[in-house]
């Protein structure tokens, strides 16, 4: 893949997808690859965001979003961006909200190209933390916990 920047973070690498003026997409890369610096002055911004968040679970992005998705995709991820850091919401609770069901909220969930600043990961189960990023354990299940737990939500 060709990244405009690779960023380290505590769980592993962040790959940063950007044009000029807008985030894209947003990939977990394994631990142990080399960080690249940005490219782009917006890739840049986008670096020292995320930076800002690792330090500080209660800083706040405000970067440009160009994510793509379905009109009930973008709706989903719009509702993700109104859960403050250290909160949770339920699947059946933004389903409901929206006319949706959980099944498609978990979906759109796991198909959101721009995770940590479109916060997928304050999405959970009735019982329990859910899926990230289409898996139900291993290395994803993970990243998700330790976002929870930095944000202070476990």
């Amino acid at each position: 893949m060709d990244y405009q920047a690779k960023l380290q973070a505590p769980f592993g690498m962040l790959g940063i997808h950007c044009t000029d003026d807008a985030l894209t997409g947003i990939d977990f890369l394994p631990a142990g690859g080399q960080a690249q610096p940005p490219r782009t002055g917006f890739a840049r911004k986008v670096c020292e965001q995320l930076s800002a968040y690792l330090a500080d679970p209660r800083f706040r992005f405000d970067l440009p979003l160009a994510p793509g998705g379905t009109v009930h995709q973008n709706r989903v991820w719009r509702l993700m961006c109104a859960i403050p850091a250290g909160k949770v919401r339920s699947y059946g609770e933004l389903a409901a909200e929206i006319g949706s069901a959980p099944r498609a909220v978990g979906q759109a969930c796991g198909n959101n190209p721009i995770p940590v600043v479109i916060p997928c990961h304050r999405v959970v189960g009735k019982s329990g933390l859910g899926g990230f990023m289409h898996h139900s354990d291993g290395t994803a299940l993970d990243i998700k916990h330790w976002l929870l737990t930095h944000e202070g939500a476990l």
